[in-house]
């Protein structure tokens, strides 16, 4: 009797990943894969938007607010295109960007109006004091609305280049893999 035994992997599919958390949603040939940066940029991701949106609200107190927020954010999204390739498809909400600029864009300009409703000037900034039980006492800046929507239309800004850019990088790739360049 002999026993049944596992068939040994291919040598080019040695690294392939075996869970779905490492699997990008279009995932690239085994040349053009590096399992290393995949994995680091799925660990990294969280961390560097946790960091990206700390930055948008410390930006009132110090360095940091929407603009450079946004750009941190950007950059773990730049990192994830370069280890995934295209945006892929793992992720639990779907971003598009000309959504995101425009939903930034009226937040943006909704908060810099918003002060004429109420007698103020354009871009003119309210502090309110509140305390929470259990939190103590809250300071809420209206101007973090408009650092919101910097973010957001700076996020969406740069994934507009990764869509645009990448797009334009694969279809070279592509045309010169089927000998046309």
């Amino acid at each position: 009797m002999t026993s049944p035994t596992k068939p040994k992997p291919a040598w080019t599919s040695w690294d392939a990943p075996s869970e779905r958390w490492l699997l990008s949603g279009f995932p690239r040939e085994g040349t053009q894969r590096t399992v290393l940066l995949e994995l680091a940029s799925r660990i990294v991701f969280p961390t560097v938007l946790v960091l990206s949106i700390y930055l948008l609200f410390a930006g009132h107190d110090r360095a940091g607010g929407g603009f450079s927020g946004g750009l941190v954010a950007g950059q773990a999204f730049v990192l994830r295109y370069l280890a995934g390739g295209r945006m892929d498809d793992s992720a639990v909400v779907s971003m598009r960007p000309p959504v995101l600029i425009g939903l930034g864009m009226t937040i943006a300009t909704g908060s810099a109006f918003l002060p004429l409703f109420f007698g103020g000037q354009i871009l003119e900034t309210a502090i309110y004091k509140f305390t929470v039980p259990l939190l103590g006492e809250i300071k809420f800046v209206s101007s973090v609305l408009l650092d919101s929507g910097v973010y957001l239309l700076i996020v969406g800004v740069v994934l507009d280049l990764l869509r645009t850019l990448g797009s334009g990088i694969e279809a070279d790739v592509e045309a010169a893999a089927r000998g046309q360049r």
